[in-house]
């Protein structure tokens, strides 16, 4: 990758961190091969790092930085710039969040009010339940 441009280069670097650290963190892997690695990793500090996205691009990125060969001061740039590339990466491939006003506020008459719900349910009484979006955090 010499004869491309650094910016260029950032943004392979970028998704790559994503796309590993998606893989780690949300994927089974290739024949579960991931999956297992997680079961095994058990409860710990490593299976802790396998089910968070974030902790897991800081590794990931680390990584994918010395593929650049830069001096110690731009890899701590780097590692940071491609980690934090791949959470904004993250962050735009999920589920929307969905503004609704809430039903005690409406009733009220002040619909101005909103909560922020990656998901709503309908409960049996017909208000609207609390988001269980999978990525909440």
């Amino acid at each position: 990758m010499t004869d491309i441009g650094p910016w260029l280069r950032f943004v392979i670097g970028a998704l790559a961190t994503w796309r590993v650290t998606h893989l780690v963190v949300y994927e089974d892997g290739p024949w579960d091969l991931i999956v297992r690695v997680r079961r095994r990793a058990g409860d710990g500090f490593w299976g802790r790092l396998m089910d968070c996205f974030y902790c897991a691009s800081m590794w990931v990125a680390a990584t994918v930085a010395f593929a650049f060969r830069p001096n110690l001061a731009d890899w701590v740039l780097l590692w940071l710039g491609l980690s934090g590339a791949a959470c904004l990466l993250d962050r735009l491939a999920r589920e929307p969040v969905a503004i609704q006003p809430l039903a005690k506020y409406e009733e009220e008459g002040e619909a101005g009010n909103v909560m922020l719900r990656s998901e709503s349910r309908e409960s049996p009484d017909g208000d609207a339940g609390l988001g269980t979006g999978s990525n909440a955090g």
